[in-house]
């Protein structure tokens, strides 16, 4: 039976309402994620898309980001979700119908989710060997093509198993033994670089070849994962596999229950993220109400143009710079927590017209002195071998720690003074001394309480949150760098 005429504006209008849905879905994904997009700024994305059109992936891909993405730390989560949502018909049209024309005959790339791992010898030679090249030649097309072969070969993908992409990823790379093909194309390298110069190649030139070469095998990782994400996408649809990939932002990543990859990650965003804070922080202070009309400065400047005041002048406030006092329990998985607070208080100190830092388990010692270097992990190593911060077993005594710091800086603390204390107010059932909290807080300008613990864990077990935060100008949950870095923006703001 002949195939019925289709009218081409039609099909084009379903087309772009099929693509405008898409990309809704698209958009309220990356708000689930905590990506910020605007009405205006998904707007402006279905235009720019409607513009350029989607036949060129990576010019459609960077339109998106440019509409959408405001911040650098959200472009993994970005990207993420570019693949899940736009992984099928753009993948096509970047890969074109003779993208396999440079391989082999037998490594005709198969239909996607036909490979089984269990391709004879002969062949895993064969695409092994295709790989080295393509690496070594710095060809991305057939890499492309390879990482899909790669995936059909060695991932063992099956339909409905519901495995993750990262079992699948690591089963890939495993079967093509990237790193033996590092060390062929090294060698190969190695051996070019004698043959033109009579030497081996210096330090320096070994580094920058091995660099060059593990962009090239990061490239085609990236297309590895791309590929598996297309096949789980046509395996499960794409919002089921959104859900299975979705990982909360940098700065919203748990301190208490991060892993060491996020620790390591977190510790290299806070001393950015403090120093955007900071400029954000200077330029809304240039940028206040300009204070009070000066009248007599106003009347002297208008004698210029015969008594009329064309240019009014005022007085300028000066904001007060808080003095910052910050008390951190050390002790247990708190630790971490205390650590990304002294970091991003001293990466903000110019925001602040004195800070003193001091860390307690159940006896308390003043640090301030290991800040001054612009090594901070230095400064940080330091206090962990040498501030004396037990007394009796080393487990935590708010109580005993806060009558210790009246005793021996107490008379310190001024009505200048804004009094930050970081902890889980989990106090191992000892003696809360809470009235000698109250006393600072007679003293000091504000006292405040971060506690990194959710707040319906609070006053439960050995927890007194309650009594403490009854002396308190405010306590907050700061699980977070988001949370910690608006309650600094408050503390500055207030002042």
């Amino acid at each position: 039976m002949p195939l019925p005429d289709l009218d081409p504006r039609a099909a084009s209008e379903t087309l772009a309402a099929g693509l405008s849905r898409t990309l809704l879905l698209f958009v309220d994904e990356l708000r689930t994620v905590g990506v910020p997009v605007s009405v205006a700024e998904a707007l402006d994305a279905l235009r720019a898309v409607d513009m350029i059109g989607i036949d060129d992936r990576d010019t459609f891909k960077a339109a998106l980001g440019a509409t959408l993405v405001k911040n650098v730390g959200h472009w993994a989560a970005f990207e993420t979700a570019f693949d899940v949502y736009f992984s099928l018909a753009p993948a096509e049209s970047v890969a074109g119908p003779d993208t396999d024309s440079d391989l082999p005959p037998e490594l005709a790339v198969p239909p996607p989710g036909r490979g089984t791992g269990a391709g004879g010898t002969g062949e895993i030679d064969d695409l092994v060997e295709a790989l080295f090249r393509a690496l070594q030649d710095a060809d991305d097309p057939r890499l492309r093509a390879l990482a899909r072969l790669a995936v059909s070969e060695f991932a063992g993908m099956e339909p409905g198993r519901p495995v993750g992409g990262t079992y699948y990823l690591y089963r890939t790379l495993r079967g093509v033994e990237l790193e033996k093909i590092l060390e062929r194309i090294l060698a190969r390298a190695r051996e070019e670089v004698e043959a033109r110069t009579g030497a081996a190649p210096t330090p320096l030139e070994e580094r920058l070849m091995r660099e060059e070469i593990e962009a090239r095998m990061a490239r085609f990782k990236d297309e590895v994962k791309a590929e598996i994400r297309r096949r789980l996408v046509d395996d499960r649809g794409a919002e089921a596999l959104a859900k299975t990939l979705r990982k909360p932002l940098l700065e919203e990543v748990d301190f208490m229950h991060a892993t060491s990859t996020e620790m390591r990650d977190l510790r290299r965003a806070v001393a950015p993220l403090a120093r955007r804070l900071a400029a954000r922080l200077a330029r809304r202070r240039r940028h206040r109400r300009r204070g009070r009309l000066d009248i007599r400065k106003t009347m002297r400047e208008s004698l210029s143009s015969g008594g009329v005041p064309l240019d009014p002048r005022f007085k300028h406030p000066n904001p007060h710079k808080p003095e910052i006092m910050l008390l951190c329990d050390i002790s247990g998985s708190v630790a971490s927590f205390a650590r990304f607070t002294l970091q991003f208080v001293y990466a903000m100190s110019m925001q602040f017209s004195k800070v003193r830092a001091f860390v307690f388990i159940d006896d308390i010692d003043e640090v301030t002195e290991y800040f001054d270097t612009d090594d901070l992990g230095k400064a940080l190593a330091d206090i962990n071998q040498k501030a004396k911060v037990v007394w009796i077993d080393g487990h935590s005594d708010y109580g005993h720690a806060f009558v210790r710091f009246e005793e021996e800086w107490g008379r310190d603390v001024s009505a200048k003074t804004s009094i930050i204390v970081t902890g889980d107010a989990r106090n191992n059932y000892h003696a809360s001394e809470a009235q000698v909290l109250a006393e600072l807080g007679h003293t000091a300008r504000h006292v405040y309480w971060l506690n990194p613990e959710p707040m319906s864990y609070w006053d439960t077990g050995d927890s007194v949150m309650s009594e403490y935060g009854s002396h308190c100008d405010g306590v907050h949950e700061v699980r977070n760098l988001r949370q910690l870095e608006d309650f600094i923006e408050t503390l500055v703001e207030s002042h």
